[in-house]
């Protein structure tokens, strides 16, 4: 029975989202709860303290009436829509074992020229993630595992591989809220803000990612030249090549029809039309609804994980927004602060927490919560946006305790620590003052 609760979450969220009843995206939130206290001793360590973190200062904070009723449920309803955001995305990892090009994506990427194989992957990561969120973590980092093992690579010579592929599958990952409107930042920022959309983000991200490739492309090529010596040539596309991109072609569809005949964005319409797809494709090959449902069901359950996290850093962002004192915001509108100078502010916050252990998505809800009053009160929140967008890309690749470098890290077999500072700190250092000064050509050119 347990193990259906999860994929019940999910399901009542997405009903949600069909029909606009808040009160299915609660009952969402509920179900998230019973299902994370039945499974808390078999969660991460992190994720089951955060989970308990946030429990008791929810209710610390109610029974102080510090939080009212309207804010509980609008906690349980983020928890909802988050955790739903992540399990109903990652559903398209049930197409991997159907896909050989799925199964052999390293030696498909490992061809052509060294010198170009870091922006390859970083781009084949992002394009990917884009579809299957954390599921493409799962893909690369567990494929990779199984082709060294296939192939004896050990030592030194595995480590190699490791520091060159999973990290530039990392940042292809970081680079999905800069242009993915699939990301949960843009899902975050757009669901605080409406008025803003991811069509007025992308151009600012695109040039954001751009930069992010280079830097990483002149401090990694050099290490692609000894995997790529290592590597299995393929003397064609594997089978299923051309289905694989006729299904990704057909979620960008239904996406494009759900955004023009609905009031629903981008992200909420690709909530529905990942699964959807997906669910069609296995039924369409397995002919039996029941395995489907249970593969589909199984597959969401083991991102339990993950979405913990999520739905946890989404309900105490809310909490904690409640907390702030109403005469914070006209406070700062009042120092007439730049727009510069918040969205520098934020670009920075989002990395320098996530080094020090909290969790991204946490940050983001809470900041992000700002947006509406800012801009109740004159100021144009596009820039701070695009800050917080940037900051974040920064912060899940410095993020130790965060669901991507820990993915990575297990997959791996090497400390977080090591891949959150020691692969990724200089690049992000690289990055940080570059960044700020396109955010200050932009604020310029605004």
């Amino acid at each position: 029975m347990i193990r259906y609760l999860l994929p019940l979450a999910v399901v009542l969220e997405l009903v949600t989202l069909c029909t606009g009843e808040t009160k299915f995206s609660v009952v969402s939130g509920c179900v998230l709860l019973v299902y994370f206290l039945a499974t808390l001793t078999a969660m991460q360590r992190y994720t089951r303290w955060l989970v308990i973190i946030t429990l008791l200062v929810s209710v610390g904070l109610l029974a102080a009436g510090r939080l009212g009723s309207a804010e509980l449920l609008d906690a349980a309803s983020s928890a909802a829509f988050y955790a739903a955001f992540l399990g109903s995305l990652g559903t398209m990892q049930c197409l991997v074992r159907r896909f050989e090009v799925l199964r052999r994506i390293h030696d498909v990427l490992l061809g052509g020229p060294p010198v170009l194989l870091y922006p390859k992957y970083a781009v084949t990561s992002c394009l990917v993630a884009s579809v299957l969120s954390f599921g493409m973590m799962n893909l690369l980092c567990g494929s990779l595992s199984q082709t060294l093992s296939q192939r004896g690579i050990t030592g030194q010579a595995r480590l190699g591989w490791i520091r060159s592929v999973l990290i530039s599958v990392l940042r292809g990952f970081a680079l999905v809220p800069l242009v993915a409107p699939t990301s949960v930042a843009v899902a975050i920022i757009t669901r605080e803000m409406p008025s803003l959309t991811w069509s007025q983000l992308l151009p600012y991200g695109l040039v954001a990612a751009l930069l992010m490739v280079v830097v990483g492309w002149v401090l990694e090529h050099r290490r692609f030249r000894l995997v790529s010596e290592q590597r299995v040539n393929l003397s064609g596309w594997p089978p299923g090549s051309g289905l694989l991109c006729l299904v990704v072609v057909a979620v960008l569809v239904v996406m494009g029809m759900l955004v023009a005949t609905t009031p629903l964005n981008v992200s909420r319409a690709a909530m529905l039309a990942v699964p959807l797809v997906t669910l069609l494709v296995m039924l369409w090959q397995d002919r039996s609804p029941r395995s489907v449902l249970d593969e589909a069901a199984d597959n969401v359950n083991a991102m339990a994980n993950e979405m913990a996290i999520f739905a946890a850093s989404a309900a105490f962002g809310v909490v904690l927004i409640a907390q702030v004192p109403e005469g914070l915001v006209s406070l700062v509108t009042g120092y007439d602060i730049s727009p510069y100078l918040l969205a520098v502010a934020g670009l920075l916050l989002l990395p320098l927490l996530a080094a020090l252990g909290v969790i991204p998505i946490t940050t983001l809800s809470v900041i992000a919560g700002l947006l509406p009053p800012l801009a109740a009160m004159g100021m144009n929140p596009l820039l701070l946006a695009v800050g917080l967008v940037i900051g974040f890309a920064l912060a899940m690749m410095l993020s130790p305790f965060g669901p991507s470098v820990m993915l990575l890290s297990r997959f791996g077999q090497v400390s977080r620590w090591l891949v959150a500072f020691g692969w990724n700190g200089l690049f992000v250092l690289i990055l940080l003052p570059l960044l700020v000064a396109l955010l200050g050509g932009w604020y310029w050119l605004m």
